[in-house]
């Protein structure tokens, strides 16, 4: 059967449409001939989310991102992607947004629940969530720090617009001053450790000589302590505290009145007395040194005896 070339131009233009149909549902990343899942997700922002990304459940590829779209007048995008496996999961499982790599680019991923809900059908749209970035996660942690780095740069700035308006000519000078005359102390400090330093080098033998003598005087005093400790020393403490004791007990039986000791300090009539009799002796030494004549009166030749006139200016007599 010979065919016309009418109908060979109708089976070229319904094979062209075919290819055609094919071509188009390959660049959009799906199969005519598939019959897989449809699931929708609502996200604010997408990121840079494009048609024909791949979607992955548990690190394998089950399908791929088939459009994006706005949901309504709120903004937010209507994701909508196809599984290509029959794996069950719940309807309560959420779909991931995240980065899949450092220098951009996004990927969805599938995180199945298994709660005992019903599972996700065809045509469900699922929990939505989205996983920062490693982009976002270091400017969350830098935006405080440059927060604060600016506050203090902000305060430095402020300082020293204070320390400027402190340091006028006046304190300037001063100031330079101050930090010349530090100079030459620490110049003068460090001729001073030099002189110390050859003083140490020249008569390093004599100063080892002197730390030996010391050595040997600490050995010879602690030798004399072993001595005093042997020799008894501890006995002659507790002899001399027993000596103490007993004085203590004397000088106590004095201030009593016990004793003959004790009864003459504490005599007051034999106190009274005694200085009667110390002082009428020296009256009568007295009396015997102006007066000889009153008691010593030699005749020789048997002369007699004159009668002894008391002077007027007798001590005695004045009694």
């Amino acid at each position: 059967m010979r065919l016309s070339r009418e109908v060979k131009t109708g089976i070229l233009v319904l094979l062209g449409i075919l290819a055609l149909i094919m071509g188009f549902s390959y660049l959009k990343s799906s199969s005519i001939f598939d019959h897989s899942r449809t699931f929708y997700a609502v996200y604010d922002r997408v990121g840079g989310l494009q048609s024909g990304t791949q979607v992955s459940l548990n690190g394998l590829v089950v399908g791929n991102v088939t459009g994006i779209r706005f949901k309504d007048n709120s903004g937010k995008l209507l994701v909508t992607f196809v599984v290509n496996n029959d794996f069950e999961f719940s309807i309560n499982s959420k779909v991931e947004l995240f980065d899949t790599g450092i220098i951009g680019g996004k990927g969805l991923q599938v995180i199945p629940a298994f709660d005992g809900a019903r599972n996700a059908q065809s045509g469900d749209t699922l929990m939505s969530s989205t996983k920062p970035g490693l982009t976002e996660l270091v400017q969350q942690k830098l935006t405080p720090l440059q927060m604060s780095l600016e506050s203090t740069f902000t305060d430095a700035d402020t300082l020293l617009t204070n320390i400027n308006s402190i340091l006028d000519n006046r304190t300037k000078r001063e100031l330079q001053e101050s930090i010349a005359g530090l100079n030459d102390l620490i110049r003068t400090f460090k001729g001073s450790a030099s002189k110390l330093n050859s003083f140490l080098e020249e008569n390093g033998e004599g100063l080892d000589s002197t730390m030996k003598n010391v050595n040997t005087i600490t050995t010879n005093l602690s030798k004399i302590s072993d001595s005093l400790a042997t020799a008894g020393l501890g006995k002659t403490m507790a002899d001399l505290q027993n000596t103490i004791s007993s004085l203590n007990n004397i000088l106590g039986k004095i201030e009593r009145g016990e004793g003959t000791l004790g009864k003459m300090a504490n005599n007051e009539e034999l106190y009274t007395n005694l200085t009667e009799v110390s002082r009428e002796l020296d009256l009568l030494l007295q009396d015997f040194r102006l007066n000889p004549k009153r008691y010593v009166n030699v005749s020789v030749f048997g002369k007699k005896q004159k009668e002894y006139t008391v002077p007027e200016d007798d001590p005695a007599s004045k009694q």
